[in-house]
């Protein structure tokens, strides 16, 4: 296995109680103007948020989501494996791709929680992992997904809520490719790993405490 340089990630969201509440307000703005009602069942959702370990970690405990799958987007190499992403070299991203239920769970809340859950100010890098596939970047799969990303970056741009521009890439979705089987449920299965105790824990540890209420019921 290649692992990437995998050090403390910080997650740079804004940590005061007032810079949390004016997010909140933010994106209850960005959810009633994306409203249309009668969605159909299924939606998908596509991140790049630095590690997959992590996203997928956060993005799986949450109602409404039926599926999360870690794997490659945004490049030109056909069916990468990890080891060819880890090179920089592919236009891949590291992301995640989301199954969920609109009804249960919206894009602008799925928008809420990427912004807050990773560093949408650092160019290539989260953390102590660089490179071009760790960048921070959205794929959109319907034209409405586009307008709420935009808008997203828009209303967070003008209440200046981050110390630096946020660099966070809107793409069109164009491709996807699933990971390897070892990086499904990679927290869940190696919780004892070093990268995993000392960066995923703490950031699922966050993410449990910020977005209670966005949680699967525990059976």
């Amino acid at each position: 296995m290649l692992a990437p340089a995998h050090l403390l990630h910080c997650v740079c969201s804004p940590n005061s109680l007032n810079a949390r509440l004016e997010m909140n307000i933010l994106f209850s703005i960005l959810l009633l103007l994306s409203f249309t009602g009668g969605k159909e069942k299924m939606e998908l959702a596509t991140f790049g948020m630095g590690c997959f370990w992590c996203s997928e970690a956060m993005f799986s405990q949450l109602k409404g989501v039926q599926k999360v799958q870690s794997g490659f987007s945004g490049g030109t190499t056909v069916n990468p494996s990890y080891r060819d992403v880890c090179t920089g070299e592919t236009g891949h991203a590291e992301v995640v791709q989301i199954s969920y239920d609109p009804e249960q769970i919206s894009y602008a809340e799925l928008l809420k929680i990427f912004f807050t859950m990773h560093d949408p100010t650092t160019l290539n890098r989260q953390g102590a992992d660089m490179g071009t596939q760790y960048r921070s970047v959205i794929f959109t799969h319907t034209q409405q997904q586009r307008e709420e990303a935009l808008k997203a970056i828009e209303l967070l741009t003008a209440e200046k809520l981050y110390p630096n521009p946020i660099v966070t890439q809107v793409e069109e979705y164009k491709n996807f490719y699933p990971a390897e089987d070892y990086h499904n449920n990679y927290f869940q299965n190696n919780p004892n790993e070093g990268y995993c105790r000392m960066v995923v824990a703490p950031k699922v540890e966050k993410f449990q405490k910020v977005f209670e209420t966005l949680l699967k019921q525990k059976k």
